[in-house]
């Protein structure tokens, strides 16, 4: 069905001339009028160009373009092995080393457009269901690492709190046993205290009867009284040299020997730069990717480039060529054609049957 608004002549049109095109062509990707059309056939670079009645053309919702978008050159040949169209120069920069290109005109007269678009179909089909996958997976994937590093942080806390109780276990354990030997010392001073405050009391008393002596008694009472004092004095003198080699007299001061251990760990502690490491493990996922383009490159066999040491060479086909000068370099594509260099002269394309097709100058000497 043709469009319902007028396709316009290009040509004519760059000229400013508003003409109806009649025809239109796909390699220009644009419209002709009868007039234009003639000269378009006649032109070497256009005379080949696929054109088709305006009336039968169906625009598309976007052009396909039909040359090389790199070299501006017309596709004529494909490469299985990157499943691609290519043209000449595409061919000898880049495909140098694919096996099996074919020309391009072959493989779409052998594809079947409608049963490679069901397939196209499928594979974009599978290839949604792949990546589909991959997000849910990926999302599921972010769910689980927040879940884990939640669990890495309690970790941590959970190491710090084992290690917190057990430094309260010996600050505790550490506490007792200060205020056990602190009390037995404390209960060792305040007897002794008490011994010697009732020593002197106990002098206290003598030295208060002592006064009393001589008031009303005879010399004879009064020497046998302060004989018997003196006797009392004498035990308490003896009380006071023995001190001198009382472990009660000598100062007590509580103090705490640390453990050797403690600053081999505090060195160690300064030394310790993480309570630990979080590391990722990363683990495959089959991506089960089945489309026709991957099972097609599977195919493709991987092919060394051939030894020319190990070449041998057949005749397949002969050409007649009428060149009238030297010819220096000969070069035959994957699609028949070949390309011969006259010496100091001209590059020459020719069609497989030997015409020439089309002809470039060299600029200086070969």
């Amino acid at each position: 069905m043709a469009s319902s608004k007028p396709i316009l002549c290009g040509s004519c049109h760059k000229g400013e001339v508003t003409t109806k095109a009649d025809i239109w062509c796909y390699n220009c990707d644009e419209g002709l009028c009868s007039t234009c059309l003639s000269h378009h056939k006649r032109f070497k670079a256009t005379c080949d160009h696929k054109t088709i009645d305006i009336k039968s053309y169906k625009p598309s919702i976007q052009a396909i373009k039909t040359e090389c978008d790199k070299h501006g050159q017309q596709l004529n040949l494909y490469c299985p092995g990157h499943l691609m169209p290519c043209c000449d120069e595409c061919i000898s920069t880049s495909h140098s080393k694919c096996m099996g290109i074919k020309s391009l005109s072959g493989v779409v007269e052998k594809t079947k457009i409608e049963k490679l678009k069901e397939t196209v179909k499928t594979d974009i089909s599978s290839l949604l269901n792949v990546l589909n996958k991959l997000i849910s997976n990926k999302s599921e994937n972010i769910k689980t690492g927040e879940i884990q590093c939640v669990s890495i942080k309690k970790s941590i806390t959970e190491i710090r709190k084992e290690i917190n109780k057990h430094l309260d276990h010996l600050e505790k354990k550490l506490c007792q046993e200060t205020d056990i030997i602190w009390n037995q010392e404390k209960s060792k001073a305040t007897g002794f205290i008490s011994e010697i405050e009732g020593k002197t009391n106990n002098l206290k008393v003598i030295q208060e009867h002592l006064q009393t002596v001589t008031t009303h008694s005879s010399k004879l009472q009064s020497f046998l009284d302060v004989h018997q004092i003196e006797q009392q004095v004498h035990q308490c003198q003896r009380y006071v040299d023995d001190l001198e080699n009382d472990e009660r007299i000598k100062e007590v001061d509580i103090k705490m020997k640390q453990n050797d251990e403690i600053e081999k760990i505090l060195s160690k502690l300064e030394s310790l730069e993480s309570l630990g490491e979080v590391i990722v493990i990363k683990t495959e996922v089959a991506m089960n990717i089945d489309t026709s383009v991957s099972r097609e490159l599977k195919l493709v066999p991987l092919q060394e480039q051939s030894n020319i040491n190990n070449m041998t060479m057949n005749i397949e086909t002969k050409i007649e060529i009428n060149m009238e000068k030297l010819i220096s370099d000969m070069i035959c594509l994957m699609d028949g054609r070949v390309i011969v260099v006259e010496k100091w002269g001209k590059v020459n394309l020719l069609t497989s049957d030997g015409k020439l097709q089309k002809q470039l100058p060299i600029p200086g000497e070969a």
